[in-house]
Order: C-alpha cells, then structure tokens, then sequence
C-alpha cells in the first residue's frame, strides 16, 4: 500500500476514468468499476472541488442521507469562490465522516468547518501539509476535473495516477485532457507501470511520479 513520501503531506493519488485519447468527459465511463477499484486505496481523505460538487447538486437533492459514515474518509472540498452550499448533504451522505472546506481569504461562515490557507486562491501545499498534520492524513485520492488535477501536477504535489482507460476516441469539441491542459507541469519521469484488463474493453494503468 501507498505510503507518504515525507511527514509535510499526504501521499496524492489520481484515479480518474478517461477515454483513450485521454479526456474525462465527452462518453459514458463505467461508474460501478471506477468506485470499485477506488475503494481500493483505503484513502484518508477524498480531494474534490467545487465544480465537482455543483455538477451533482441534484443527485445530492435526491440522494438519501444515513449519517456520516463512521470511520470513512474526510471529504476535502477546494471552494476558494465560497459556492458550495450543499455541506450538510455532503457530511449527511454516508460516503464520509467529516467535511472540510479549503479556503483562501477568509469570510464569515457557518456549516462547514474550514482549512483557511493562502489569498485569492487556496495554497494547496499549506492545505495538504494541514490535512496531514491537523487530520492525520496520510493518503488523499483526487476525485475531481482536470483543472483541479492540473493545480496538483502544477505544484509536483502528485504522488500516484491511477487512470481507466475506456474504448472511446471524444470529439475535440467535448474533450477536456484530465490533466486540465492550463497549467505549466514541471518535468517529471513516470515509473512503476503497472497495467491489467478490466473486463474485456478497459485497461488500468497506475504509474509513480518522480519529480
């Protein structure tokens, strides 16, 4: 199992489901395998941000709310815009035990405890290092878009992609790289592939990144 890689932040993992040329959106992946393999990591805490959450504000409207789920991973939410509104269906969702908000500046609000770091935006190596040293995380999987994902792979804070690999080529007009495409990635060498089958038509491939 995955293991951080000093005391100062979690070990990041990546897991997003692609198409073949490498896009998260564009066709239909297959949700039940993603979460399947997910489930694998055993993370401490999820990392997702605020479009993620907007884009499933009516499956939470819908959804039914068990309670915390005890001993299961924090949700991090990155919400430096102050838009996510819908914290108490989050927590109340059975997928996590606690929510966090990642913030930037600093403004009056209720419902949702808060890891305040940086200005404009959130600074995500200070709220990593305080996820790690404030909750004892040690494992964060990423389960978000690309422009999240590139924010990571921008400040080398990426440990691990897990990538599913799905038999669809999107058109260019619907096609958003899962790395975002908007960020300066410095260089880095991908190590320790490792590739099986999923099925009959979805390969999973997970690669180490040495910085």
């Amino acid at each position: 199992m995955a293991t951080p890689t000093g005391d100062h932040r979690p070990y990041v993992l990546v897991h997003m489901a692609v198409s073949l040329d490498g896009s998260v959106s564009g066709f239909q992946p297959d949700v039940a395998r993603f979460y399947s393999l997910a489930a694998e990591w055993q993370e401490d805490a999820t990392l997702v941000g605020a479009d993620t959450i907007l884009a499933q504000e009516n499956e939470l409207a819908d959804a039914g709310l068990p309670g915390p789920k005890e001993g299961g991973p924090i949700l991090a939410v990155v919400d430096s815009g102050y838009r996510v509104s819908a914290w108490n269906a989050l927590r109340n969702v059975g997928h996590w035990s606690r929510v966090i908000a990642l913030r930037g500046n600093p403004r009056p609000t209720h419902g949702v405890e808060e890891i305040v770091t940086g200005g404009q935006r959130v600074d995500l190596p200070a709220a990593l290092a305080e996820l790690r040293s404030l909750h004892a995380v040690q494992r964060l999987r990423v389960d978000s878009g690309g422009n999240l994902v590139g924010a990571l792979m921008a400040g080398g804070l990426v440990d691990e992609i897990s990538l599913l690999v799905h038999p669809a080529l999107v058109a260019d007009m619907h096609r958003r790289p899962w790395w975002g495409g908007g960020h300066a990635v410095p260089v880095f060498r991908l190590t320790d592939l490792k590739a099986r089958a999923i099925g009959d038509d979805i390969a999973h491939l997970r690669y180490r990144l040495v910085w």
